[in-house]
C-alpha cells in the first residue's frame, strides 16, 4: 500500500464520523488483501494517535474475500504489477446487467490485466508517468496507446494522470491518445451500460 493511495483514510473516517454520517447509518466497506488490515489501522494510528480506534471498530467493515458480491457488483481481486512491497491488486467488477469494469489499480502493463481486457466493457487504467525512461510499475502514454489500439473495440478510462486536467494550464500537457482512451476527472459522473461509459 502506497501512502499516496491510502493516507486519506484517516481523514475519510473523521469526515464520516463527524460530518457526513454522524448517526452511523452505514459502515464503510473497505476491500483489501487480508494482510492490509493492520497496515490500514497503523496508518490511522500514525495520523491521529488514540483517536480512530473506536471509529474503526464501529464503522468499518473489512472485506478480504478475493471474489464475492457487494453493493450490486460481483468482484474478483487479482494481482497487478507495481512495487511488490505495496501488495498491489486490481478488481474485475460485474454489475447485474452484465457490464464489466476492469479496475487495474496502480499498475504497469502485465499479463493479469491483459488477460481480463477481452471480457471487460471498460478498462480503468492509470497513467502515472510520461514517456521516457522505463517505468515498469506505471502505464506511460506509449503503453496506453499500444493497449488501446490493440483492443480498439474497448473503452479505456485514463486516471491517476501525471498530465494536467482538461481545463488546467499547469503541469505537463495531456498527450494525444486514441479516441477509445479518455481522461476522466475527479467529480465527473458517468453512465455505465453494455455499450460502454458516457458522461452523465
Amino acid at each position: 500500500m502506497a501512502w499516496d493511495h491510502v493516507f486519506g483514510l484517516p481523514f475519510l473516517l473523521l469526515d464520516r464520523r463527524y460530518i457526513s454520517d454522524r448517526v452511523g447509518n452505514s459502515k464503510l466497506r473497505i476491500h483489501l488483501h487480508e494482510n492490509g488490515i493492520e497496515r490500514m489501522k497503523n496508518i490511522c494510528s500514525l495520523a491521529f494517535p488514540n483517536t480512530l480506534e473506536q471509529i474503526i471498530e464501529e464503522r468499518v467493515e473489512w472485506i478480504v474475500d478475493e471474489i464475492g458480491h457487494a453493493n450490486g457488483w460481483d468482484y474478483e481481486r487479482f494481482p497487478v504489477k507495481h512495487n511488490p512491497e505495496t501488495d498491489p491488486h486490481g478488481y474485475l467488477l460485474r454489475d447485474s446487467n452484465g457490464f464489466v469494469l476492469l479496475h487495474t489499480g496502480d499498475s504497469g502493463p502485465c499479463d493479469s490485466i491483459e488477460q481480463r481486457i477481452p471480457i471487460s466493457n471498460s478498462i480503468l487504467l492509470e497513467m502515472g508517468v510520461p514517456d521516457g525512461d522505463n517505468f515498469p510499475h506505471h502505464h506511460r502514454p506509449v503503453d496506453i496507446i499500444e493497449v488501446a489500439e490493440k483492443h480498439n473495440e474497448k473503452q479505456f478510462l485514463i486516471t491517476h494522470s501525471y498530465a494536467s486536467g482538461k481545463d488546467e494550464k499547469i503541469g505537463l500537457n495531456m498527450p494525444s491518445l486514441p479516441k477509445n482512451a479518455m481522461q476522466v476527472e475527479d467529480g465527473e459522473i458517468y453512465n455505465l451500460d453494455l455499450s460502454g461509459i458516457s458522461p452523465a
